[in-house]
Parts: C-alpha cells; sequence; structure tokens
C-alpha cells in the first residue's frame, strides 16, 4: 500500500513473535490459575514474600493485558487506514501528509495510553475509529481527540446505542446552517417529541436509559433541559450536541460512511 502501514504492521509482527509466543488467552488462564494460588498462599502465610508475590503476579497480568490491547488497536487502526486509502483514492496525498504530522504521532500516543483502561474490543475499536475519522476529516486536534478517547473507553455499547438513536432524531437538527440560540431550545423539543412519539424509547428500560443518559451528558456529548423528578421515560428533554454529533459520527467504520 504505502509506507503509511509497513512500519506499524512490522512493528506488530515483532512483539507477536517475540512477546507472545503463546496466545493471550491461553497465558492469561494459566496466570489467573496460578494467581488465584498465590493469593490461597498469601491469606495463609504473614511472610511478606507471599505479598511480594502476589503484586508481582499482578503486574505482569497487567503488562501482558496492555500488550495485546495494543496489538487489538495497532490492528483495527492499520485496517481502518487501509479501508481509508482504498475508498478514498484521490486523497491519498493529502492524507499521507496527516498522517506524517506530528498531530497524528501524538493523537496516537494518547490512545496507547487509553488503552491501558480497557480490555474491551469494541472499546479498543472505537479508538481506532476515532483517529481514521479524524484523518479523513483531517482534524487531528490532540485535546479535541483526547476527550472523546476518553468517552469512547468509558461508555458501554448501550450508551452508544442510545447515542446513536439520539442522533438519528436531530442531526438534520445541527446541521441547519441558519440555527439560531433564539430558536434552539424550542426546535429540540419539537424533535425529541417526535423522537419519543416513534417508539425509539422502551418504557421497561427507563433505569437503563437515565443511567446512559447520565455518562453520555457527563461526556458533553448531550444536555438535559429541564429536571422532572416524576418523569417517565423521554419526558426530560436531551438535546444533542455538537461534541455529542462529532463523536458519534467518528465512531463509525469508514466504509459505513460510503
Amino acid at each position: 500500500m504505502g509506507q503509511y502501514d509497513s512500519p506499524a504492521e512490522a512493528a506488530l509482527a515483532r512483539i507477536k513473535s517475540e512477546s507472545l509466543s503463546s496466545s493471550s488467552v491461553d497465558g492469561a488462564v494459566e496466570k489467573v490459575a496460578t494467581l488465584g494460588g498465590i493469593i490461597l498462599e498469601a491469606i495463609g502465610f504473614t511472610g511478606a514474600s507471599s505479598s511480594v508475590r502476589f503484586l508481582s503476579t499482578l503486574k505482569s497480568l497487567a503488562a501482558n493485558k496492555d500488550e495485546g490491547n495494543l496489538i487489538y488497536f495497532g490492528e483495527a487502526l492499520i485496517d481502518d487506514i487501509r479501508r481509508l486509502y482504498r475508498l478514498y483514492e484521490g486523497l491519498k496525498q493529502r492524507f499521507d501528509e496527516r498522517i506524517n504530522s506530528s498531530e497524528f504521532t501524538a493523537v496516537v500516543a494518547n490512545a496507547t495510553l487509553h488503552i491501558t483502561r480497557t480490555n474491551v474490543e469494541k472499546r479498543l475499536k472505537r479508538l481506532a475509529h476515532l483517529i481514521a475519522n479524524g484523518v479523513k476529516e483531517g482534524d487531528l486536534e490532540p485535546e479535541s481527540l483526547d476527550d472523546m478517547m476518553r468517552a469512547a473507553v468509558e461508555l458501554k455499547e448501550s450508551d452508544t446505542v442510545l447515542l446513536g438513536k439520539i442522533y438519528e432524531s436531530q442531526k438534520s437538527l445541527l446541521k441547519q446552517s441558519r440555527l439560531h440560540p433564539s430558536n434552539w431550545f424550542g426546535l429540540v423539543q419539537t424533535y425529541w417529541n417526535q423522537f419519543v412519539d416513534s417508539g425509539a424509547l422502551d418504557a421497561s428500560k427507563h433505569l437503563a436509559y437515565r443511567s446512559s443518559f447520565s455518562r453520555l451528558e457527563s461526556h458533553g456529548l448531550i444536555q438535559k433541559f429541564r429536571e422532572i423528578s416524576t418523569a417517565g421515560v423521554g419526558l426530560e428533554h436531551y438535546a444533542l450536541l455538537e461534541e455529542g454529533l462529532k463523536f458519534y459520527e467518528g465512531l463509525q467504520e469508514i466504509a459505513a460512511q460510503q
């Protein structure tokens, strides 16, 4: 394909051959079984050696987790960028410049810090999607992407599903060129009521929705307009914010946007 992916693929191959001689699953099972024995040993003895062995084993487990995450994230990012080049062949030179920029390096470096906070493959793949879409859109500002990467590893799958429903119902509103603060609230109310009336929200899941709404709002992706303590699901109006629109679009696979 080009120089953009060869060094990365070579590095991943070295990590696999040198550091993961056995599969990560087999290694994890073996060490967890050993860990149980170490814990039983530690609670049965008062000597410091048992505690040191326990802490050393924990450190080994954490290191292997990060290594496996790095490989999975690296492969997902290579796949996304390869797909980007394939679908937008005419923009290859522009993409080359963006990938060779200091901003891209900073963003990937930040991503490697976030991968230590989760072991969920879907969340690791979200990080790759955000970066690849940042390359596509020419938006590799580290501070903005860092906030989105934090959300990517902290939000549950159900949270992003709910965000997607809100996105579909309000994206046309946010993309209006003449949207004015004076009529924004009224328009959101109208769009939200239509969204609720469409049956997109299941009233039997109101507690799960409340948790998702709370997490999405804490990341600045949506905003609640009013507090109604006795409200049923959907009666409290939520607005999709620009960061929410940008974040959700950034999570999508490049091919899905064609």
